[in-house]
């Protein structure tokens, strides 16, 4: 038997799915879990762990297990795309008004104006002190963290791993706003993904459809998470390391499979990052995925499969 359910979770939507396995229990497993992460990694609370280090920039900070985890993620991810998805962008973030969660962004009538927003490179994932033996960590006074992209993807796979024990004989999907992973066995015909550019749209809504046996699907996109700042002009949250501003290429989605979240989320990201290099670069990489032109034309590569086909990561 395939049971689910969905709620909202880290600012984005949340989705469960256990076959053959005990779903109270895994909800609460996963509850727990992502609580903890909101509680160690956020960005936008002032209570975070993360918030807490960021106060103490210039020193070295020791750091639980888990935002080690999460800070050194986001090196390696920053390392193998070379840059492309760089998680020093917090103070870029900031600038361009990604300043709360997202659902908040809306709330800022009767703000002034700031026309004196100032764009240039983020600072660098080198720039970050790693003293791995007492899990210690410096941040540079100048530089501000945000693990929002490898850190969802992050959650996802811990999430899963989480939920798994609810289902030994059986198999889980985490989806934390489209970005996905799975564990133990899948259902007759795989795990039936809906490759849409918004993750709040239904399943079971007309449109492209591939099977995953195994392994971990991401999607990055520019045309869902848009807010008009201060100054009155409208951004995305995908920035460019080299400029410090959001993102203008030729994909407007990217989805990629691998086999971890992580990892799909990386290659995802850093394609639209990546622009006119991204299939190249995705081929390099061996990463199947599909890229959705600014236009709307879509082209599969690295043996993305044809609707209905299925892909194992």
């Amino acid at each position: 038997m395939l049971d689910q359910v969905h709620w909202r979770a880290l600012g984005t939507n949340a989705h469960l799915l256990v076959l053959d396995g005990d779903l109270p229990a895994a909800r609460a497993w996963v509850d727990e879990l992502l609580d903890e992460i909101d509680r160690t990694y956020s960005r936008f609370r002032d209570d975070s762990e993360l918030s807490r280090l960021q106060a103490q920039a210039g020193a070295w900070t020791t750091v639980t297990p888990l935002l080690w985890q999460a800070i050194t993620t986001a090196i390696a991810v920053a390392r193998d795309t070379d840059g492309a998805v760089d998680p020093t962008v917090g103070q870029a973030m900031r600038v361009i008004g990604y300043d709360r969660d997202f659902a908040l962004l809306g709330s800022r009538h009767g703000e002034p104006a700031d026309f004196e927003i100032r764009l240039a490179p983020v600072p660098g994932w080198r720039a970050i002190g790693l003293h791995a033996p007492e899990r210690r960590v410096r941040i540079p006074r100048d530089v501000e963290l945000d693990l929002g992209s490898s850190g969802k993807a992050l959650a996802v796979d811990l999430a899963v791993r989480a939920a798994a024990a609810a289902a030994p004989r059986g198999g889980v999907l985490v989806s934390l706003g489209g970005d996905l992973a799975t564990a133990g066995r899948a259902p007759d015909g795989g795990w039936r993904i809906l490759a849409d550019e918004d993750s709040e749209t239904p399943p079971d809504t007309a449109g492209e459809v591939v099977a995953i046996q195994a392994g971990a699907m991401a999607t990055s996109g520019v045309t869902v998470r848009r807010w008009r700042g201060a100054d009155g002009i409208e951004r995305h949250h995908l920035l460019d390391p080299t400029t410090g501003s959001p993102v203008e290429g030729p994909w407007r989605t990217v989805t990629a499979v691998a086999d971890t979240c992580v990892a799909a989320n990386a290659a995802s990201t850093a394609a639209i990052v990546k622009g006119d290099d991204a299939l190249d670069w995705l081929d390099r990489q061996g990463r199947p995925a599909r890229l959705v032109a600014t236009d709307g034309f879509v082209v599969r590569a690295g043996g993305w499969p044809a609707p209905l086909d299925v892909v194992v990561a």
